[in-house]
C-alpha cells in the first residue's frame, strides 16, 4: 500500500463503497427515518424534522462505524466477511476516522434543536458508542440500547416550542423497543461472540432464552404503546400491535441459517410498526 499523499487521496473515492457497508446502514436509515416522522407528527415542522433527521443520520452512522472499527480483530478472526475492514477491504483507522467525523458533526447537529435536546441526543449516541468501546462484554449490555432508543422522544419534544418532556410512555416503549433490538441483533452471533470473551447478557442467556424473550419485550413495548395515550385504543391500534408482535416473532422463534441477518431485520419491520403506533399518538407525546 502506497504512503504517499497521492496514494490515499486516490484510494478515497474506492473507500466510500466500503464505508456505506461498514456504517450498519439499514439500522441508521431505518432510525433515522422513523425519528423524523415522529418530528413530523409532534409538530416539530420542515426546519425542525430536517434538524432531527441530519442528527438522528450522523449520530446512527457514527455508532455504526465505531462498531466495525472497534470489533476489526475479533471480526476478523470470526471470519465475518459481511465486515470489509474484517475482510481488510477498508482499513480500521479509516472506519474510526469516519465515526469521530460523523460524531464531531453530531453533536453540533444535535444542537440545533437546542440545549436540552441536543444534550439528550448527544447522551444517548454516547451510549451507542460506550457500547462499543466497553459494555457490550458485560451483562450491562441492554442498557447503551435503552438510553439511546428511550432518549429519542425526549429529543424529539424537547426540540418542541415550548420544551417540553414527552409522556412516561414513549421514552418507556423506546427504551423497551431497544433491548428487544439489542438482543436480535446479537442472536445469530452468539457462538463466535463466546468465542472471542464477549459475554453480554443475551450471550449470557443463550439462544433459547433469546427466542423467548425478544418476543416478551417487544410486546411489553407494544403494550405500553396500546395502553399509554390517553384515550382508548381503536381498531388501527390493535392490529398494528398483532402484526409487530407476529413479525417480531417470526424473526426469533423460527430457524434461521448460522449468522443470518432476519432476526434483525424482522426486528426493525417489527419495531417500524410499533413506531406506527407511536406516530399515531405522536401528538399526544408532549
Amino acid at each position: 500500500m502506497s504512503l504517499h499523499p497521492l496514494g490515499a487521496l486516490s484510494s478515497a473515492p474506492r473507500r466510500v463503497p466500503m464505508l456505506l457497508r461498514a456504517c450498519h446502514l439499514e439500522p441508521a436509515v431505518a432510525v433515522t427515518v422513523l425519528v423524523t416522522a415522529l418530528a413530523v407528527t409532534a409538530g416539530r415542522g420542515v426546519a425542525g424534522s430536517a434538524a432531527v433527521a441530519a442528527a438522528v443520520l450522523t449520530g446512527q452512522l457514527s455508532v455504526g462505524w465505531c462498531n466495525d472499527a472497534a470489533d476489526a480483530r475479533r471480526d476478523t478472526a470470526c471470519g465475518r466477511r459481511d465486515k470489509p475492514v474484517a475482510t481488510g477491504e477498508l482499513p480500521p483507522w479509516a472506519a474510526a476516522a469516519a465515526a469521530g467525523t460523523a460524531l464531531a458533526l453530531c453533536v453540533p447537529l444535535s444542537l440545533l434543536s437546542g440545549a436540552a435536546a441536543g444534550a439528550v441526543h448527544v447522551a444517548g449516541v454516547a451510549a451507542g458508542w460506550a457500547y462499543n468501546l466497553v459494555l457490550k462484554r458485560t451483562v450491562l449490555s441492554p442498557i447503551p440500547y435503552a438510553v439511546g432508543f428511550g432518549s429519542l422522544p425526549a429529543f424529539v419534544t424537547l426540540g418542541l416550542r415550548p420544551s417540553v418532556w414527552p409522556a412516561w410512555w414513549a421514552p418507556a416503549a423506546g427504551a423497551l423497543l431497544g433491548v428487544a433490538a439489542h438482543v436480535v441483533n446479537v442472536l445469530p452471533d452468539i457462538d463466535d461472540d463466546l468465542a472471542s470473551g464477549v459475554r453480554g447478557l443475551p450471550q449470557r442467556l443463550g439462544p433459547p432464552a433469546c427466542r423467548v424473550l425478544a418476543p416478551l419485550v417487544t410486546l411489553a413495548a407494544l403494550g405500553v404503546l396500546i395502553a399509554g395515550p390517553p384515550g382508548a385504543a381503536g381498531p388501527a391500534d390493535w392490529a398494528l400491535g398483532a402484526a409487530a408482535a407476529a413479525v417480531t416473532a417470526s424473526g426469533t422463534a423460527l430457524p434461521t441459517a448460522s449468522g443470518s441477518r432476519w432476526p434483525f431485520r424482522a426486528a426493525i419491520i417489527g419495531s417500524t410498526i410499533a413506531v406506527a403506533l407511536l406516530l399515531l399518538r405522536g401528538a399526544d407525546m408532549a
